[in-house]
C-alpha cells in the first residue's frame, strides 16, 4: 500500500503520527470531514499501517461523553509515512502532546 498511498491517506497518517490520536482530532489537524477521514482510517488500518483500539468505557463515562477509537500508526506506515513525504508536502499539522495509553 505504501506506494499507493495517497494524499488523502498520507495525510491522515501525518496526523496521527503527530498525535492525533483519535477521529475528531484528526478532522480538525487535516480540516478533513468525517466522511473523508473515516475513510481513509479503515483503508490504512486494513493495509496495516495503523492500529486502533477502543479507551475503556468507564473513562469515556467518567468524562461524559461516547467512548473515543484511538489510532497509532505502526512500523509499516512510519516507512510508508517516509515514502510519502518524499513525494508530497504536507501542511502543518498541530501536534497535539502523547497523552498516556488509555
Amino acid at each position: 500500500m505504501a506506494a499507493g498511498l495517497t494524499y488523502i491517506g498520507a495525510l491522515v497518517l501525518h496526523a496521527i503520527s503527530s498525535g492525533n490520536r483519535y477521529g475528531f482530532q484528526i478532522m480538525a489537524a487535516t480540516e478533513l470531514a468525517s466522511g473523508t477521514v473515516y475513510p481513509a482510517l479503515r483503508r490504512l488500518e486494513k493495509a496495516h499501517l495503523i492500529r486502533s483500539q477502543w479507551e475503556k468505557a468507564a473513562v469515556a463515562r467518567a468524562e461524559q461523553r461516547p467512548t473515543r477509537k484511538y489510532y497509532q500508526v505502526t512500523v509499516d506506515g512510519e516507512a510508508a509515512l517516509l515514502d510519502a513525504g518524499k513525494r508530497y508536502r504536507f501542511p502543518e499539522v498541530e501536534t497535539v502532546p502523547k497523552e498516556a495509553d488509555r
